[in-house]
């Protein structure tokens, strides 16, 4: 059978998919710029999930009647969508989760609890969300390991050069790094990280809620032994997300949430759990999330993550470049070749908040904050930074908008 290329990305084509592309901000067409905080959604995955609600709701797992059964494989079958979107070896290691933040949360509480103690050293780099830094820094205070960072170079980018050193402070037991920078873009070298950790004998957990959207995922190349990400970035509802593990680690952790459908028998002497995936998904699950969770991946596999990625690093190296012509704008972060389509900047001594205001009035949405990397926001030594994201429905047009609309910044405030 011979392969054939799949077709470049047509964004303009895309767009007419999104409906919130319809209206007028301030009376200008919306150029959304932020979707490394959330993607916009679809009439595909939008039309899956009203279809559901109306014709196949009901609890899954629970019942034996039709309504019931056709809900349990809708929900499963999504499951296995999101398990392949991922290569996960078997959808039974796919856990539900409300979100990539829940996911990290069940893996620091239900492995760390169980298995850090004086001695071991949990290592996590400068460039996580706080979604994978904090849950590992508490988790280290509260079984008395030490807490180490990798921290980064002058391009954004992680140093390697002292893992050695990390390493001879004592028993390296987790390494807990993302995939993508949500801050940067900057796309980490997650399969090193993940034989250096192995050689050490750590679990390597890896927060894929940046990449999975734009950047092909495959657990077993990655070597990691956790990856967590969530739908609401990849043009799915926001209220679930995914964690994938091993199973033999799944298998031998406690559960993380206890209550109905995660047991076995319930008796007064003892509880017993259920098998995989139930035994970490107590309770009602985002059953019509889960559902579009799975049309949302269908969505982006019709149209192939390796040409969104293309698409977005073209994005970003245009966008560096008109951005490069603003004078005083500080750019943060590595070449467009190694980082995803995320470009964080200052312009001048101007503030972010003031800065995503003004834009706004031009019907242009950007971040503005910390994008919760306090910690490398520290070692860039600025407080925050705006930041504007691109994904599949992004047009080059919208970018040149963005420089219009920094140069009007400038003449207001500069």
């Amino acid at each position: 059978m011979v392969a054939t290329a799949r077709p470049a990305l047509e964004a303009q084509r895309l767009r007419a998919d999104f409906p919130i592309f319809d209206q007028k901000i301030h009376g200008k067409p919306l150029a959304y710029l932020d979707s490394a905080v959330t993607a916009q959604k679809p009439r595909q995955m939008l039309d899956a999930m009203h279809t559901f609600y109306e014709t196949s709701y009901a609890n899954v797992h629970r019942g034996v009647y039709t309504l019931s059964e056709r809900a349990t494989a809708e929900f499963e079958r999504a499951r296995g969508l999101v398990a392949a979107f991922v290569n996960a070896p078997s959808p039974r290691e796919l856990i539900f989760t409300r979100q990539a933040t829940e996911a990290l949360n069940l893996v620091a509480y239900a492995w760390g609890l169980n298995n850090l103690g004086p001695g071991d050293l949990v290592v996590v780099t400068e460039l996580e969300h706080h979604s994978n830094f904090v849950p590992w820094q508490y988790m280290a205070k509260r079984t008395g390991a030490g807490f180490r960072m990798i921290n980064v170079n002058a391009d954004g980018e992680l140093d390697l050069g002292d893992l050695d050193a990390i390493a001879a402070e004592g028993q390296v037991k987790v390494v807990a790094n993302n995939l993508v920078s949500n801050a940067l873009g900057t796309i980490n070298p997650v399969e090193k990280l993940a034989e250096w950790g192995h050689e050490q004998g750590a679990i390597v957990v890896v927060d894929a809620a940046q990449a999975a959207p734009h950047h092909p995922v495959d657990v077993q190349a990655l070597g990691c032994d956790f990856l967590a990400f969530s739908a609401h970035k990849m043009c799915g509802p926001s209220g679930v997300g995914a964690l994938w593990g091993r199973r033999e680690l799944l298998e031998a952790m406690e559960p993380f949430n206890l209550g109905g459908h995660m047991i076995s028998k319930v008796r007064y002497e003892e509880t017993t759990w259920g098998e995989l995936p139930h035994k970490f998904e107590a309770g009602t699950s985002p059953i019509a999330e889960a559902v579009g969770f799975g049309a949302a991946i269908e969505y982006l596999n019709e149209i192939g993550v390796e040409a969104i990625e293309q698409h977005e690093q073209k994005l970003a190296a245009y966008a560096l470049e008109r951005l490069g012509e603003i004078p005083g704008i500080k750019l943060y972060g590595p070449p467009p070749d190694r980082r995803a389509g995320i470009v964080s900047f200052n312009l001048g001594e101007i503030h972010p908040h003031d800065v995503a205001q003004i834009l706004d009035s031009e019907g242009i949405a950007i971040r503005a904050g910390h994008h919760c990397c306090q910690p490398l926001m520290t070692r860039l030594g600025v407080a925050a930074t705006n930041r504007a994201s691109f994904y599949l429905y992004t047009i080059p047009e919208e970018i040149d908008r963005l420089v219009d609309g920094l140069h009007k910044v400038q003449k207001i405030l500069g």
